[in-house]
């Protein structure tokens, strides 16, 4: 039997024995048998680290591995992110979350100035990135790993550790569902990876092709197969279901909504809930699905009915399918060419009834229309 597996009988055997995970018990092996060397050094260099998340709801000072946590607030995948310098991005992205009455924090751009300051002031150091699968995080880290190799950040100095499912959680939502504990265990698992220049290549790719004026490059991303940026083709896959369906003119969230209330879902609160189990990754939040449903509900021609009537759309909000709406739901009638249409995805600006470009059902891909609908 070689050394090494031997170790890994013992490290099984302290599972059995403990009930600990794999990457506990094998650490905590390595901890007892070489105290001075076996773990120092990685939590050394992960303490002095800048740490990077998409938001506090995540323990990461708990761990012991990180002083240093920036939390990276943006939702990116709703309104205009357009390829724009850093200070009028800024100002788009404030302006937007305004708004929309997303800015909880009245922190306006300087929040988002004091983000990218303490990025770049860490570029001579390590930083480490702890992120998920979904949409809402994949764009997060196309953004930042943009702006490191920008700074002229080696890619050997960036480690990723990014989820999208855990041991004993059925449904996986995020890393603020895990303990300090757990959260620890991560860097000894395959989710932590030093990155290379191609995976900064590839982030800087998708990153343009995100922010472009019009969706040509959307398609290759959601192609691309990564072993390090392993979810970002999926992630880009279901953002380009947000375009209006060539079938009914609805994205691929609208059309959810719309089904959830026809199969009985009364209430706003209700229908997010339904239309959210139909995700892969949940990545749409309660508050900008209610606008969406506001926007249907408000529309010159109403899919949907409030009650009561007259007030913003919230999670008591009773909801009924109108006439039209069934019929947009049954692919009688195409919703953009109704209504119209004024919604950003990333640096495309649909707008009007005529919208060109759209989600064909039929070849998976988004295509651009040769004649109005």
């Amino acid at each position: 039997m070689t050394k090494q597996a031997d170790f890994k009988r013992r490290v099984r055997a302290r599972m059995a024995k403990t009930g600990e995970s794999y990457a506990t018990a094998r650490r905590k092996l390595l901890a007892d048998e070489q105290p001075d060397t076996a773990t120092r050094p990685t939590d050394e260099w992960m303490a002095a680290a800048l740490h990077v998340s998409n938001g506090d709801a995540t323990d990461l000072p708990g761990t012991g591995l990180a002083r240093r946590v920036l939390y990276w607030r943006d939702v990116l995948h709703e309104g205009p992110v357009p390829a724009v310098g850093a200070e009028e991005l800024r100002q788009v992205r404030a302006a937007f979350l305004a708004q929309g009455d997303a800015d909880d924090r009245a922190e306006g751009a300087s929040m988002f100035l004091d983000r990218d300051r303490t990025l770049a002031a860490n570029r001579d150091g390590q930083y480490v990135l702890w992120f998920e699968a979904d949409l809402y995080d994949q764009l997060q880290i196309i953004q930042i790993l943009d702006r490191l190799a920008g700074l002229g950040v080696p890619a050997a100095r960036i480690t990723l550790i990014c989820i999208g499912e855990h041991p004993g959680i059925a449904r996986f939502g995020g890393l603020g569902e895990l303990t300090a504990e757990q959260l620890r265990e991560l860097p000894a698992t395959r989710a932590c990876a030093r990155l290379t220049p191609a995976a900064l290549q590839l982030a800087a790719r998708a990153w343009a092709a995100f922010r472009a004026p019009a969706p040509d490059g959307l398609g290759s991303i959601a192609a691309t197969r990564s072993g390090e940026l392993r979810f970002l083709g999926e992630a880009f896959d279901r953002l380009s279901r947000e375009y209006p369906s060539t079938r009914d003119g609805l994205s691929l969230t609208e059309r959810r909504v719309l089904a959830a209330v026809a199969d009985g879902a009364s209430d706003a609160g209700t229908a997010f809930v339904r239309a959210g189990a139909r995700e892969t990754r949940p990545y749409l939040g309660d508050t900008w699905c209610f606008a969406m449903m506001d926007r249907m509900a408000n529309a010159p021609v109403p899919l949907l009915q409030v009650d009561p009537p007259g007030r913003p759309v919230d999670r008591g909000s009773g909801l009924r399918l109108t006439d039209t709406g069934a019929r947009v739901l049954a692919g009688g009638v195409d919703q953009v060419a109704l209504n119209g249409i004024d919604r950003w995805i990333g640096g495309v600006h649909l707008r009007g009834r005529h919208v060109q470009w759209r989600w064909d059902d039929g070849t998976e891909t988004i295509v651009r229309l040769t004649r109005a609908t």
